[in-house]
């Protein structure tokens, strides 16, 4: 099976109280979310964090899309509920649309290209 690697990034409020509970959260994610993330093809996810930055690595199936996850995570009532819960968390980048969240980035460097 072959991967494709997404990266993205958003920031969290500048709040170290804030911080550390979003960490917290993370660590005890609930299960539907987790079966959500699974069940749109995405086979790795890991989020980093340095100050407020945050940088997301995706590694997917071949039956991922965005438009399939977007539609799968507004068709279900347990991910809206988490995604307006750790919005108090997070605020868009300067860059961001009305809305819009975690923001895809673009690959500049690839050693094994070279």
């Amino acid at each position: 099976m072959s991967l494709r690697r997404y990266c993205l990034t958003l920031d969290l409020k500048d709040d170290p109280a804030l911080i550390a509970e979003y960490k917290r959260q993370h660590r005890r994610l609930r299960p539907a979310i987790i079966k959500s993330i699974r069940d749109a093809g995405v086979e790795v996810m890991d989020i980093y964090l340095l100050g407020t930055r945050m940088f997301m690595i995706m590694e997917v199936n071949e039956s991922f899309s965005f438009a399939r996850k977007e539609e799968m995570d507004r068709n279900n009532p347990e991910v809206q509920e988490w995604e307006q819960f750790v919005w108090q968390f997070q605020q868009p980048l300067p860059q961001a649309k009305p809305g819009e969240k975690w923001m895809l980035m673009e690959k500049i460097f690839g050693l094994e290209e070279l």
